[in-house]
């Protein structure tokens, strides 16, 4: 058995789970914390009591002068008998803290990490487009998408929709959800993001949903824009079973994490 290779595997397998590791411990270091400094305030009344009544005794046969007694009595006595009775608790207290100081600090250093590599991939991959228009043109680059769209509305049908006046059935691609709008209101809305990252430095996905009619999801409030690149919409089209046309609207500028700090 190669104890060297489990000793390797136990490692890794503890620094992957750091965070999950360290909250545990955290958690359970709370409820020890809370057990002991119990048990302590127990034995320390015991201790108080049995004090007191000795002092007591002391005082009616006369051995102890009024000092002693006020001395015996004083607070800096009953800490010197108690004390040693926290230990414990104060010992397992501080351990906590340094569980959830160290889990969060791990949590925070490997979000700015998967942040960092988020924003690499997003610039590769707008490379990757821009490329992909400059070999293929405009034309074609946009027939792939249209092909692309068609297959995202056949993966995901929009069920039953009553269209009326001007508006035509809209997806969009990043939450898989539909709409009712047309290409002009989704510019305006575009617009109006592009005229707030002028004014505010920064818009969330959040701002832009609500322009549009679709309302915000749970870390829609957590990525979006900041002033550094425009925000634009691409389009595309495809078709549901039934014949209805589809507009499809994607984000040429993928909306980042932290998109309020620059």
């Amino acid at each position: 058995m190669d104890f060297g290779a489990i000793i390797d595997r136990a490692r890794k397998a503890a620094a992957d789970n750091a965070p999950t590791i360290l909250t545990a411990l955290g958690v359970t270091g709370t409820i020890t914390t809370v057990v002991l400094a119990s048990r302590a305030s127990f034995k320390a009344a015991e201790i108080l009591e049995q004090h007191k009544k000795t002092t007591d005794i002391l005082n009616a046969n006369e051995i102890l002068s009024p000092e002693e007694v006020d001395e015996a009595h004083g607070s800096r006595k009953k800490i010197e008998l108690v004390w040693k009775e926290y230990v414990p608790a104060a010992t397992t207290g501080v351990v906590t803290v340094a569980c959830i100081v160290m889990a969060n600090r791990v949590t925070t250093r490997r979000a700015a990490a998967l942040a960092s590599a988020y924003t690499v991939s997003q610039e590769a991959f707008r490379e990757y487009k821009d490329k992909v228009v400059q070999k293929m043109g405009e034309k074609k680059e946009q027939a792939v998408r249209d092909e692309i769209a068609q297959d995202r509305v056949k993966a995901n049908p929009p069920g039953q929709w009553l269209i009326l006046d001007d508006d035509v059935l809209c997806m969009d691609t990043h939450s898989g959800r539909y709409f009712e709008s047309t290409r002009e209101e989704i510019r305006k809305a575009e617009n109006d993001i592009n005229y707030k990252l002028l004014n505010e430095d920064h818009a969330s996905l959040s701002d832009f949903w609500e322009l549009i009619g679709l309302s915000k999801t749970a870390d829609s409030d957590e990525i979006g824009w900041n002033v550094d690149s425009k925000f634009e919409v691409q389009y595309g089209s495809a078709l549901t079973e039934d014949g209805k046309p589809v507009l499809t609207i994607e984000f040429r500028t993928t909306p980042i994490r932290r998109y309020y700090r620059r």
